[in-house]
């Protein structure tokens, strides 16, 4: 095939794919290999692309055929797409789905008891394969037939996770548990006196997840930006199962906004939501709960004894909030409910730990997922300005540093003193704005606030204490708040424009896209979000800071480096240029 040397990409035969940054087309193939490789890294010119078997995957679960694949890389290379790639992509591709858990042995009915699970493949020999693997042979209970196994409907968790480490995902067609009725009806007009109807995405987002309640549905991950609305998604799903629910949140002031949107959003009532978390344990046909009180147990090698909150009520759907924090004992009860529908729902499917193979197998694959420039061009999350600002630490400090071991190194860098002087002038150039100081180190944040004049939320801040203030922020009594990691998910602050990063956990994407995500609720008037790292000079913690921010280069944020003598002649921009048809919804502040 022609090559074309304007284009801006290049395949290698590693499958990694290089994407030149100044081409007048890099725009458009970003958010394409966005869809089925992972970025790697974001240097300032070449940012590199990888695409793997798990990629792939989620891009045929979302829909995306090899030939649509294969197409969309020699569109845009400069070069013949190596041969090997195409051949890989169309293997990986078709492996998913190649084999089937279904209830029924194919052209038979289903027994109705839920005691019979079987894998299925038109392929003889991949059948026998699994039949003879030395660890998929122990699910198997008995083969039927050359295209048939039995397998032990108790495990039906473990064996997609077995399936996907061989390589070859299964499609759940196992069908799933109603779960306990409970009629659910969005409100056209909410309990606060607002009208009320799902954005086109969130429309989207939950019809693909539910599709129409057949057997492929049901089960998967909705990826959508911070401020983007997943509450209202899961919301929609609920509606549509009109079942009994149980939610699952990474805290208990998330637990309460999610019971607050429940109430003024749908017909539900007060006695029909429960809380159950370290406060309160009431179970209701809607229950929310945290992962800290799931994962609570009095010692180490201790029962849980809050996990049977999962399997002992009658859900017919479970919601993961956040679903990227979600702990390893979860996963593992997750494995054992495989007949409730399941329902995932997070800004990023990145985790740090490496688990994103067991949110696809347990949780389901990535059903629905908008880039987040895509909701930033139609007025549904804010314009945002990405900085980071590089500091050079003092004398007396860089010596310290320079004999310290590579983990001290980090900590050393990250609290820097010449920070705060910065921090001051940036304050002081949006006095005028909603400011959150977000940072890792306790020590460190509690001297920031003590210098501002802020008021400070740590994990040890009592939740009414926590309440009060975002609430004293939400409407303007005070305008600078400092947090630390507890402010890194689930905490509705839409009037905060400025988040300023004094320090980070390494090198988490995870982390870098929930902070930004915690300013990005649309503004009045199209007023812009600001978004500041501040980062010690030539030291580890800008090599982690690079690596931080991979994510939300692959989303099209351009982060600008500013170094602190610059500071002082920076100006923020304060509007957003605003296309006609956003103008309507940004000056009406919703």
């Amino acid at each position: 095939m022609a090559y074309n040397p304007e284009n801006p990409m290049i395949v290698q035969s590693d499958k990694s794919v290089l994407l030149e940054v100044n081409n007048d087309h890099y725009q458009e193939a970003r958010d394409m290999l966005a869809r089925f490789a992972e970025l790697e890294k974001s240097p300032e010119h070449i940012h590199t692309y990888r695409i793997t078997p798990l990629s792939l995957w989620n891009a045929a679960a979302a829909g995306m055929s090899a030939e649509s694949i294969i197409a969309a890389l020699y569109a845009h290379s400069k070069y013949d797409v190596p041969s090997n790639v195409t051949v890989d992509i169309a293997d990986y591709i078709s492996r998913y789905g190649r084999l089937k858990l279904v209830r029924a042995r194919p052209g038979r009915a289903d027994d109705g008891t839920g005691q019979t699970l079987f894998l299925v493949s038109d392929d003889p020999a991949l059948i026998a394969q699994v039949a003879h693997h030395k660890t998929l042979q122990s699910f198997v209970l008995e083969q039927i037939d050359d295209t048939t196994l039995k397998v032990n409907p108790a495990q039906r968790g473990q064996i997609k996770q077995a399936l996907i480490r061989f390589g070859f995902p299964a499609e759940d067609l196992a069908g799933y548990v109603e779960g306990a009725g409970l009629p659910l009806q969005l409100l056209a007009r909410t309990r606060s006196g607002e009208s009320f109807v799902l954005r086109h995405y969130q429309q989207e987002a939950a019809d693909v997840f539910y599709a129409g309640g057949q057997m492929h549905g049901g089960s998967g991950v909705i990826v959508l930006p911070c401020g983007a609305g997943k509450t209202m998604v899961g919301m929609a799903a609920m509606a549509k199962t009109q079942c009994a629910t149980l939610i699952l949140t990474p805290s208990t002031v998330a637990a309460r906004q999610w019971r607050a949107e429940l109430l003024d959003k749908t017909d539900l009532r007060e006695e029909d939501i429960g809380e159950y978390t370290g406060q309160s344990k009431e179970i209701r046909p809607v229950t929310v709960a945290t992962y800290q009180i799931l994962t609570y147990r009095k010692r180490k090698g201790a029962p849980f004894p809050h996990f049977g909150l999962l399997n002992e009520h009658n859900w017919g759907l479970i919601i993961y909030d956040e679903v990227h924090l979600l702990p390893a004992p979860v996963f593992r009860i997750t494995a054992e409910i495989q007949a409730r529908r399941r329902l995932g729902l997070t800004a990023t499917l990145v985790r740090e730990d490496g688990q994103e193979e067991d949110v696809f197998a347990l949780i389901g694959p990535k059903k629905y997922d908008v880039p987040w420039k895509d909701l930033e061009r139609q007025g549904w999350i804010a314009t945002a300005e990405c900085h980071e600002i590089r500091i050079p630490m003092p004398e007396d400090h860089r010596m310290i540093y320079a004999i310290a071991d590579s983990r001290e190194k980090i900590t050393i860098a990250a609290n820097n003193p010449d920070k705060l002087h910065i921090l001051k002038t940036l304050l002081e150039k949006h006095r005028e704005d909603s400011v959150m100081i977000i940072g890792t180190y306790l020590d460190q944040l509690r001297r920031v606030a003590a210098e501002v004049s802020a008021p400070l939320i740590t994990g040890r801040t009592a939740v009414r204490r926590r309440e009060q203030l975002f609430k004293q922020l939400r409407e303007g009594e005070i305008n600078v708040l400092v947090i630390s990691k507890v402010g890194n998910f689930s905490i509705d602050l839409p009037d905060v424009n400025v988040a300023i990063q004094i320090s980070g956990s390494f090198g988490s994407r995870q982390e870098e896209a929930q902070r930004l995500g915690r300013i990005l609720r649309p503004k009045r008037y199209g007023l812009i979000a600001h978004f500041y790292t501040l980062v010690s000079r030539d030291t580890r913690e800008q090599d982690f800071s690079a690596k931080r921010q991979l994510f939300l280069t692959e989303q099209g944020y351009h982060y600008e480096i500013l170094y602190d003598t610059e500071v002082a002649d920076y100006e923020p921009t304060l509007l957003a240029l605003v296309a006609e048809e956003r103008l309507p919804y940004l000056t009406a502040g919703r």
